[in-house]
């Protein structure tokens, strides 16, 4: 049985645990994505149902001979029109409606049921995936794929802490994971954010930044930092491990181990 080393808060071993299976199980990427292409979501949008429509204008104007209110041989296009004014038979009108006048409804509008995902995965599927998803976070070379900036991993995945880390304060904790991920993969474990090249920047995505570290803590601990993502063990999911690709670098404590290893075995 593989053994993996537990790390104090000060980045030293200080205990050896057998490796948990499910960090030495086949990568299945397939499964990975599908799954992410599943959890997918959008907001949905769209104008109000009555946007262009909330006017006088009744439908489609008569075009017939000797018929009060009609259009014909007023050399005028068959449109939906609202009456500004009048005077006895002669009518004043304006085109409403329709997408080509003034105020009318938008042609084409965005349609919220195309924003919806009404994917769906097999249960097994989904449980194979998350634990691919487990196992490339311990895998050397999925980790250094997904870091553009990570060469090489001078630390043994997993990477495994004492569950006192969850009882530090925000310096202590930052102190604490610099001494554990060493000062190359700290720089990766912060995220970072950029200003995007291009027109993505007129779209309402001016900013993108990297995965960052990803902390998994055990059911009954709480941690709150702001600048790294912490899960429970008991909610994490392939979104939070593989977002993007697999290998995302992740720190588990102690009592998340043990969590996920309840988790798995029900």
């Amino acid at each position: 049985m593989t053994k993996i080393d537990i790390l104090s808060i000060e980045g030293k071993k200080i205990k050896e645990i057998d490796l948990p299976s499910y960090f030495h199980q086949p990568i299945r990427e397939d499964l990975i994505f599908k799954v992410l292409e599943t959890k997918k979501t959008k907001q949905p949008y769209s104008p109000s149902p009555v946007a262009g429509k909330q006017h006088s204008a009744s439908g489609i104007v008569q075009h017939r001979r000797h018929v009060w209110k009609t259009s014909y041989g007023h050399g005028i296009s068959r449109v939906p029109r609202k009456i500004m004014s009048r005077r006895g038979s002669r009518f004043n009108w304006v085109g409403a409606e329709i997408s080509s006048t003034v105020g009318g409804r938008r042609a084409h509008p965005p349609k919220i049921i195309s924003m919806i995902n009404t994917k769906k995965i097999n249960k097994k599927e989904d449980r194979i995936a998350f634990v691919s998803a487990l196992s490339a976070t311990a895998n050397e070379k999925e980790v250094t794929k997904k870091y553009e900036r990570l060469t090489k991993l001078d630390n043994r995945l997993p990477l495994i802490v004492e569950s006192k880390i969850t009882s530090l304060k925000i310096k202590g904790l930052i102190d604490s994971l610099k001494k554990i991920l060493g000062d190359g993969l700290f720089e990766i474990a912060i995220p970072k954010r950029k200003i995007r090249a291009g027109k993505g920047k007129a779209r309402g995505r001016k900013y993108k930044k990297n995965a960052g570290l990803l902390l998994v803590i055990g059911k009954d601990e709480k941690l709150k930092i702001k600048g790294i993502e912490v899960k429970n063990a008991n909610n994490l999911s392939v979104m939070d491990l593989a977002s993007g690709r697999p290998g995302r670098l992740t720190l588990y404590t102690e009592n998340a181990i043990k969590n996920l290893d309840e988790r798995i075995k029900k």
